[in-house]
Parts: structure tokens; C-alpha cells; sequence
């Protein structure tokens, strides 16, 4: 049996709005089914409540871009690429970089 991942994780945001991971939860499984608008409020949501070392920045600016909004994607990706750098991760930083140079 499969699980809808977007009904679990939405029940778990409902009984508790300031769980971070139910929050991210949701985010990916609003991502993975492509629904940008969606995803880019659950990312938001979980990014106000955790700290966060990067990853859910580059997923943030992804949703971002495909919506067409690659001002928000370009500002998401900086502040993957500060998070990234600040708990170690350069190749993660890295990627952002080229994702940004990308959207140009």
C-alpha cells in the first residue's frame, strides 16, 4: 500500500504548525509532485522555524525558478550557498553557485 505523502505530512502540519520537520515533510512531497506555489509556502515555513545547512535553500530556489520567479530563486540560492559554507559544505556551495550562474 502507498502512502500519499502529501496527506500525511499536511495532518501533521495541521496538528502541529510549528514542527520543522513536518514542515519539510510536506515541502518535499509538494516539490516532488511538482506543485511550486504550494512548496515554495512550505519551504518558507519550515526555513522560519529551523536552522537549516543549506539543502532545503537550494529546494526553496528551485521551486522559485520553475514558478519563473528567479529573483526570489537567485536570493534562496545566496542564502544556500551562506548556509551551506557555514556549517562546512563547499561542494554544496558549489552547486548552489552553479545553479545561480545558471539562472542568469
Amino acid at each position: 500500500m502507498s502512502i500519499d505523502r502529501i496527506a500525511y505530512f499536511g495532518d501533521l502540519v495541521a496538528e502541529q504548525p510549528d514542527e520543522p520537520r513536518a514542515r519539510y515533510g510536506l515541502a518535499v512531497a509538494l516539490r516532488q509532485a511538482e506543485r511550486w506555489d504550494e512548496a515554495v509556502d512550505q519551504y518558507r515555513a519550515y526555513l522560519a522555524l529551523a536552522s537549516d545547512e543549506g539543502a532545503a535553500w537550494g529546494h526553496l530556489a528551485e521551486c522559485l525558478a520553475a514558478t519563473g520567479n528567479t529573483d526570489a530563486a537567485a536570493d534562496a540560492y545566496l542564502s544556500g550557498i551562506d548556509a551551506a559554507l557555514a556549517n562546512g559544505h563547499t561542494g554544496l556551495a558549489d552547486d548552489f553557485q552553479q545553479a545561480l550562474e545558471a539562472l542568469a
